[in-house]
């Protein structure tokens, strides 16, 4: 069986995705007979700001050309905030722009993004009421929150970190989120988003923090592999990331 490719855009200080994203897929490996490879292309950014961010996003469609040269089978940017800050519902702009480079380049890739997975695995999920945990500085958060809330989810309670700089959104202690999440409004909600963001790790606190809390949880970074197996058009369940891949 000839392996599915797994292409990520990835902002060039961002070191989780590609550890991630793999871990749940060679997990589900042990279960299924599909067989994955992981492939990147990169965009720089250091400082999660409004105009990094919007400096980073200019190099998007580079990257979507370069993976489609690789023909990966599906593509996905991996920085949620970078497209929530650009304006609402703005994922299906740029997954527009992907298919038609990829259309250009003569490639069959599946497009997506991060954004939009985390909209597409709450929908799934059933979720009308959330709380979230997130690095991002407070009016980065204010516009996720309102991002989220214009695809129809209301955000009861968040809590944002306000880190800045990349590289230490990516070293931070997954298992500090089980602490964090005592301070989260976490009564009456549907799904916690233990990580909106997916440079803060969240992998190995998450079906602790499901089982601790007695309500689904789950990640932008386990919607996006939610989404990309939604989009191959293969079963999910894989225990032990929460309930979207149960």
């Amino acid at each position: 069986m000839k392996p599915i490719r797994i292409g990520q855009i990835v902002p060039s200080s961002n070191t989780t995705m590609e550890t991630e994203i793999p871990a749940m897929l060679r997990a589900r490996e042990a279960l299924h007979p599909e067989r994955f490879t992981f492939h990147s292309s990169r965009m720089r950014m250091h400082k999660v700001t409004p105009e990094e961010l919007a400096a980073m996003n200019q190099q998007g469609l580079r990257c979507a050309a370069e993976l489609a040269d690789a023909r990966v089978d599906v593509m996905s940017t991996a920085c949620l905030v970078a497209i929530m800050a650009q304006g609402l519902g703005y994922h299906r702009q740029v997954e527009a722009d992907f298919a038609r480079v990829v259309a250009e380049n003569g490639a069959q890739s599946k497009v997506m993004t991060s954004a939009g997975a985390l909209i597409h695995g709450l929908k799934i999920l059933g979720a009308k009421k959330i709380a979230l945990m997130a690095p991002y500085m407070k009016p980065l958060t204010d516009k996720v929150v309102a991002y989220i809330e214009h695809e129809g989810i209301e955000v009861q309670d968040r809590i944002c970190f306000e880190i800045p700089d990349n590289l230490a959104v990516g070293a931070r202690d997954p298992m500090r989120l089980l602490d964090d999440m005592q301070r989260l409004n976490t009564a009456n909600v549907d799904v916690v988003v233990l990580s909106a963001c997916v440079q803060m790790q969240s992998l190995p606190a998450i079906q602790i923090a499901q089982d601790r809390l007695g309500t689904r949880v789950t990640s932008t970074s386990v919607c996006t592999t939610r989404n990309m197996l939604d989009l191959l058009g293969l079963p999910a369940a894989t225990p032990g990331f929460g309930a979207l891949l149960a």
